[in-house]
């Protein structure tokens, strides 16, 4: 799936989204060591990936190809400043409507509107997939990230209170989050 928009952030600065492709899997995987460090809010910490380069190329060329999923990239002045995506939760009949929605975004660059609009893309991605729902788990002490998913129109529709096991915190609530699109 392939996507381009050149947004206006709240500072004033252009940035764009994009679709992610091979040529940059150097770059994003540098972004993901680098976010996954920042926060405790995200899946994985930096030290528990071994993907390489290549493979992380690979997943973005497949992204492109796929007719239902997308990786997207925010940049600003050649820099990857954020990440989003959709992905197939499966094939079966039973499933082949929902999408999972991820988000990540350089500390470095919160608050300036990144998040909305690649939030706001990857829902038009879902809608243009054909996907009947969307869904994401969030940290429940993450307020700006529930405050944002909110804002889009998720509900929340339960909680796992043994969500995420944190080195610094101990267990994470997830609040299990969906949006409906048709």
């Amino acid at each position: 799936m392939e996507y381009y928009q050149t947004i206006t952030l709240k500072d004033g600065a252009t940035c764009v989204l994009r679709n992610g492709a091979a040529k940059d899997g150097p770059s994003m995987l540098e972004f993901f060591l680098l976010t996954h460090g920042q926060t405790d809010y995200l899946l994985s910490y930096p030290d528990e990936t071994d993907k390489t380069a290549e493979e992380e190329a690979q997943f973005l060329q497949d992204k492109t190809e796929s007719a239902d999923e997308i990786e997207l990239l925010a940049e600003m002045d050649g820099k990857i400043v954020g990440s989003a995506g959709i992905g197939r939760v499966g094939t079966t009949e039973k499933v082949k409507r929902r999408a999972e929605f991820g988000i990540s975004v350089d500390k470095n660059y919160w608050g300036l509107g990144i998040g909305r609009a690649l939030t706001q893309a990857c829902i038009a991605c879902a809608k243009s997939a054909g996907y009947a729902q969307l869904e994401l788990d969030a940290v429940a002490d993450n307020e700006r990230a529930i405050a944002l998913y909110r804002s889009a129109g998720f509900v929340e529709y339960g909680r796992n209170p043994r969500g995420f096991h944190s080195r610094l915190t101990g267990w994470q609530t997830l609040a299990l989050m969906r949006l409906e699109l048709y």
